[in-house]
């Protein structure tokens, strides 16, 4: 499958602004044969604490926006939106294809350095779902911190699309954190990036492409970009066959 890596610069809690530029990124995307457009965390705000206000109920415009292009375009598509709910909103990814929305995964880690937990709730569960024969499963910034949800999904797992808005004073461990998950999980990772400025922080872009043995297929620079990269669920099959280290994973001796 063909796999668009969309690192924008976002316009900071401008939704109609950001939706104008990832249709024109979406489009690129789909006239260069990609099947999965992946988009930065809160593609249409930026990485904003003003869940209140940003904040939209479930079926919105972010998400309409991504399920008419996504059928105009014919392609599949992940973002993220800051979604309305109870207790407190929530950082939403949703998997789009042609056809509406398939799945949608909650931020299991909100970043409490920042003080995202005092504005949205933590989801509950890790999601995959089929993005035609890719096996996919969502994650959303610093969940890349933490390889117990990576871990829990590897084995029904081709592709990890990590999502974020991460600052480039921890860039390193962004591009370090990406390639150590596709090497433990014997998985494609593709993190993508915004690029640019907004809330106070300047962010890197790095978005990049890895594979199942940890090499770099295809890494973005600062600026905005769309990177087209092919993925193979059966290249993941065939390493996971030839050096089977995910049958060895011994959870119940994980204790202390």
């Amino acid at each position: 499958m063909r796999v668009a890596v969309v690192q924008m610069d976002l316009a900071w809690e401008d939704v109609s602004e950001n939706h104008r530029r990832a249709k024109r990124l979406a489009g690129d995307s789909a006239a260069r044969g990609a099947r999965l457009a992946i988009f930065p965390e809160m593609f249409s705000t930026g990485f904003s604490m003003a869940a209140d206000r940003i904040a939209q109920p479930e079926g919105g415009a972010s998400e309409t926006f991504l399920r008419e292009t996504a059928r105009e375009l014919g392609i599949w598509m992940l973002a993220s939106v800051p979604e309305a709910g109870r207790p407190r909103p929530r950082n939403v990814a949703l998997l789009v294809s042609p056809g509406g929305v398939v799945t949608r995964y909650a931020k299991i880690h909100p970043f409490t350095f920042g003080g995202e937990d005092r504005h949205y709730a933590p989801g509950e569960r890790v999601v995959t779902a089929a993005v035609e024969d890719l096996r996919v499963t969502p994650l959303i910034c610093y969940d890349l911190r933490f390889p117990e949800p990576f871990r829990l999904a590897a084995g029904e797992t081709d592709l990890f699309a990590v999502i974020a808005n991460w600052p480039d004073s921890r860039r390193e461990h962004w591009r370090a954190l990406l390639r150590a998950r596709a090497i433990e999980n014997q998985a494609y990772v593709i993190g993508v990036n915004r690029a640019g400025e907004g809330g106070g922080l300047s962010y890197a872009g790095d978005s990049a492409v890895i594979d199942p043995m940890g090499e770099t297929l295809a890494e973005a620079g600062p600026g905005e970009a769309v990177l087209v990269c092919d993925v193979d669920a059966k290249i993941v099959t065939a390493m996971r066959a030839r050096f089977p280290a995910l049958q060895d994973v011994r959870p119940e001796s994980y204790r202390r």
